[in-house]
């Protein structure tokens, strides 16, 4: 599995220049577009993704400065270097202030470059997660208190129901349905609940065992038939295990809820039935080996423009959707057990969820493709 390459802008009106550069880019791996002028330049990033500029200060039609600060209003993320053989350090100083994160001089050797691009990508990155990390302790603050104001009432109003559900004539169908209502919504906001404290909470090392993942998945299955007791008869579960493949250190809870989530979600989109696939599979090479496991059903799929937020904290499109079940699974899967987790789809034509763990996992911080 590769990683998605990264895509670069190259802003500069000598062609020839540009045209060198582009190509000792992508030789290096890197997806390369080209502007000759600002104004083009500008219309790209704000039409297409890019991760970086390569800026030439001194255009024919909006000066370089300008630009600059019209990338960093647009997406603050975007790095930037500038290259011009105009101007000195005190213009460098100036350009670093206002945003970008490099400065180098023309002429320039290629491996001046490269390396520069490299050590920016580095601190972007590093920026990108510090930001993550951010929005993540502010959750890890928020969901303990919504915890614990949102459970002490529903266990009151849950009390307070089943008094009035034996002291009710369940016969009057009106009444019977507003009690099986509440008693619904209190079980959908305590299931929220949950999953909050699920996404935030630390892990447990001594929880962690040798454990054998087509043995997992069968247990989901088992308990999602209980759960949606009519899904066996619309919807046709088929496992296809690689025998004898070797067990891996996981939390067991946390990986059977990560497949919980996973499965659960291809059982609710297929609402009309439907079938879907489990294939399980040992990768020995690179080694120390990888274990895959592929969830595909042929439901309805994803839009296009969904995909790119499947893993979003309380993304959903399902009109009762927490959210929050994907969210978990990436946090289990990528950042606390060191795989990687993706998922293909096209509307109208089905989806699959690929999860990948490593034969013989570390503590370390996890890889992920999302």
């Amino acid at each position: 599995m590769e990683q998605e390459q990264k895509k670069i802008l190259i802003v500069d009106d000598n062609k020839e220049l540009a045209q060198v550069i582009a190509q000792l880019l992508t030789k290096e791996g890197y997806q390369v577009a080209i502007a000759e002028d600002g104004g083009a330049a500008l219309d790209k990033i704000f039409n297409e993704p890019f991760d970086m500029v390569l800026l030439d200060l001194q255009l024919p039609d909006i000066k370089g400065d300008e630009i600059l600060k019209k990338i960093k209003e647009t997406n603050e993320d975007i790095a930037v270097i500038i290259l011009t053989a105009f101007g000195g350090e005190q213009v460098a100083v100036e350009l670093m202030k206002a945003g970008a994160e490099d400065f180098i001089s023309k002429p320039f050797d290629n491996v001046h470059l490269i390396n520069s691009i490299k050590e920016v990508f580095k601190i972007r990155e590093a920026k990108l997660e510090d930001k993550k990390l951010a929005r993540l302790s502010s959750f890890e603050k928020f969901f303990p208190f919504l915890a614990h104001e949102i459970r002490n009432p529903l266990h009151a109003i849950s009390g307070a129901l089943a008094i009035i559900q034996r002291r009710s004539n369940l016969q009057d169908e009106v009444l019977a349905k507003s009690i099986k209502i509440i008693q619904e919504e209190v079980q959908h906001l305590s299931g929220f609940v949950q999953e909050c404290l699920d996404f935030i909470r630390p892990p447990s090392r001594s929880r962690y065992s040798l454990v054998n993942i087509n043995e997992v998945i069968t247990v989901v299955i088992n308990i999602l038939s209980h759960i949606y007791e009519d899904f066996s008869t619309r919807i046709k579960i088929r496992q296809e295990y690689q025998e004898g493949i070797p067990k891996i250190l996981v939390n067991y809870e946390e990986i059977k809820q990560a497949f919980m989530n996973i499965v659960k979600n291809s059982i609710e989109a297929m609402s009309d039935g439907g079938e879907i696939v489990i294939n399980t599979g040992f990768f020995p090479e690179p080694a120390p080996g990888w274990l895959r496991v592929i969830i595909a059903d042929n439901g309805p799929g994803i839009k296009k423009e969904n995909m790119a937020s499947l893993f979003h904290p309380f993304f959903t499109t399902k009109l009762r959707g927490t959210g929050l079940g994907l969210a978990i699974c990436r946090r289990i899967i990528a950042e606390r057990h060191n795989g990687r987790i993706w998922v293909e789809s096209e509307e109208g034509k089905g989806t699959k969820v690929f999860v990948e763990l490593p034969g013989n996992r570390t503590f370390a911080s996890g890889r992920e493709k999302l």
